[in-house]
């Protein structure tokens, strides 16, 4: 390991403003973290990198249509169905809105996930060409 003449090891590089405002509009801070929402093209593609997919609209607008890989949970059931989901994975939360997805991401954090609402909801996902089955 590389120390500084104080023995101390040396801090990190800062990353450059150029790198944190493409993170920023990619809906990843300069942390690496989540953003609390993101538009559904990157969902799209967070997904396609591993993240968890999950519904949280009721079992009927599910039943309209939802992305294949999603996980479905019902917001009012999201406490519960959070067993469900791998801590240390991302999750993006999406809903018909993104109204109900912003609630659910943020129950999601509170219980320790780190999770992200998709901005515009399904609407949002189809129109960004997210697969959608019936």
């Amino acid at each position: 390991m590389t120390t500084t003449p104080t023995g101390t090891p040396p801090a990190r590089p800062a990353r450059s403003v150029r790198d944190r405002l493409r993170g920023l509009l990619r809906g990843t801070p300069a942390d690496g973290s989540l953003t609390h929402s993101v538009k559904a093209a990157v969902a799209i593609e967070l997904v396609a990198q591993g993240a968890t997919l999950v519904d949280v609209r009721e079992a009927g607008e599910w039943r309209t249509g939802h992305a294949p890989r999603a996980v479905h949970v019902p917001l009012g059931k999201l406490g519960q169905g959070a067993r469900r989901l791998t801590k240390g994975r991302p999750v993006v939360v999406v809903c018909a809105s993104g109204m109900r997805s912003r609630a659910g991401a943020q129950q999601l954090r509170d219980l320790g996930f780190q999770a992200t609402s998709v901005s515009g909801g399904m609407a949002a996902w189809q129109r960004a060409g997210g697969e959608v089955t019936r």
